[in-house]
């Protein structure tokens, strides 16, 4: 749960963090007793614990599909990522990788903490996916295909335009969001996106990522991985290290205004993919990961601690969002709010201003052009707290016993395991 200081300085955060903590809870709660999608539930709410709350609000059979298909892409991505893996040995793990989710005795060794328990235990993940319906098979293989081809593809290669940047990007998360449409249309629920739309929804969520970890790329052990196209960041640096010695802060922020206005081009796309959905849970799964970069990036636009450290939202705003969106309208409104915030921040002396609030103005557009803008909840900006911070206070303390009291309840129960 936010800090209590936190909750001092935003106490309309306070609801929906205790709400996303009871959710958390009942989440794990639902984990399946058969060992093998036990596993697979626990490691998921081990490897990404906002995804794994956005996924139980899926129908079961979707649910267990779309688990799978993140688990595997996982993997691939442990070994993608693993600069200590030999590149001989890599590519072609990668390449193959859509037929090792076939083998229940296949596994491979590397990533550390979680990721390594997802690769050793790897036969776990092979079983669940053995159990699912020929659509959701034949969908995940064939992306799993195409993304470990095109990780090898860039093992061996720079990101060095800003063609290479969104093919890569393409092959790690755009081929994410064409496999989410295939798996929704499997399960009858949604009829098959535009692969162009499906596609923007996962560029939009993977530049974000690649835009926000610059210091932790940078500063991967044993080698620094980076795929900030040279395209752009050449503009402003002979060195892409350069961007984190404070005497470069100046062009750092311009190369990271560049970056994020060339991102907010997928916006559009996504608006209209997630106008098309019919289904509640679905809808809800696809837009909240969508709302929570838009305001990723307006909080690392002309931000220098991009350089210097994590940037990224406070837990009570993430658990605001998904508490509060469930409807279109809601979408518009944050992403309108979250346009606003950026616009806010864009100074007439950065070479890439008027671009960028060409951007800003298309999104607002859309946004006012869909009729329903008007019934938004201003949950993101507000600048007057909702609560007296002693009643805050007050309520915090009563939540940490609540707590204390459910977790010594269970304690019996653990003890006997």
């Amino acid at each position: 749960m936010g800090s209590l200081g936190a909750i001092l300085k935003h106490p309309d955060d306070f609801y929906p963090l205790l709400k996303l903590k009871i959710a958390a809870r009942h989440a794990e709660k639902q984990i399946p007793p058969e060992p093998h999608w036990g596993f697979c539930y626990t490691m998921l709410h081990k490897v990404s614990r906002s995804f794994a709350l956005v996924i139980q609000q899926l129908k079961p059979e979707l649910r267990n599909a779309v688990c799978i298909f993140y688990l595997v892409l996982r993997a691939l991505d442990t070994v993608e990522d693993d600069t200590s893996i030999q590149t001989d040995i890599k590519v072609p793990i990668l390449k193959a990788f859509h037929c090792h989710i076939y083998n229940r005795d296949w596994h491979f060794s590397c990533g550390t903490k979680d990721y390594k328990v997802l690769m050793d235990e790897f036969h776990h993940v092979s079983t669940a996916f053995l159990e699912l319906g020929k659509g959701y098979q034949e969908a995940i293989e064939d992306i799993t295909k195409r993304m470990g081809a095109g990780m090898a593809k860039f093992i061996c290669k720079e990101v060095e335009t800003v063609d290479d940047y969104d093919e890569y990007c393409h092959y790690v998360a755009g081929l994410v969001g064409l496999g989410l449409s295939k798996l929704f249309h499997a399960a009858e629920l949604e009829d098959l996106a535009p692969d162009s739309l499906s596609n923007s929804m996962g560029l939009f969520l993977q530049k974000t990522n690649i835009i926000r970890d610059y210091l932790e790329d940078i500063n991967e052990i044993p080698k620094s991985r980076m795929f900030w196209p040279r395209e752009i960041w050449g503009k402003y640096a002979d060195k892409l290290e350069d961007f984190k010695y404070e005497e470069n802060s100046v062009k750092a922020v311009q190369c990271l205004n560049d970056l994020v206005t060339n991102a907010l081009n997928h916006v559009e796309d996504c608006l209209k993919y997630m106008s098309n959905l019919r289904d509640l849970s679905i809808f809800r799964f696809c837009a909240i990961p969508q709302i929570m970069a838009i305001g990723t990036l307006a909080l690392c636009y002309n931000n220098v601690e991009v350089f210097r450290g994590v940037v990224k939202m406070r837990r009570g705003l993430t658990a605001k969002v998904i508490d509060r969106t469930k409807t279109m309208a809601d979408v518009y409104g944050a992403f309108f709010d979250f346009s606003v915030m950026l616009k806010a921040k864009v100074n007439s002396n950065d070479p890439n201003a008027s671009k960028t609030l060409s951007r800003i103005e298309a999104i607002q557009k859309t946004c006012k052009q869909s009729g329903i803008l008007n019934r938004r909840k201003l949950y993101v900006v507000r600048s007057e707290p909702m609560f007296n911070p002693a009643v805050i206070v007050i309520l915090f303390s009563l939540l940490c016993i609540i707590l204390a009291y459910l977790s010594a309840k269970r304690l019996p129960a653990n003890q006997s395991v």
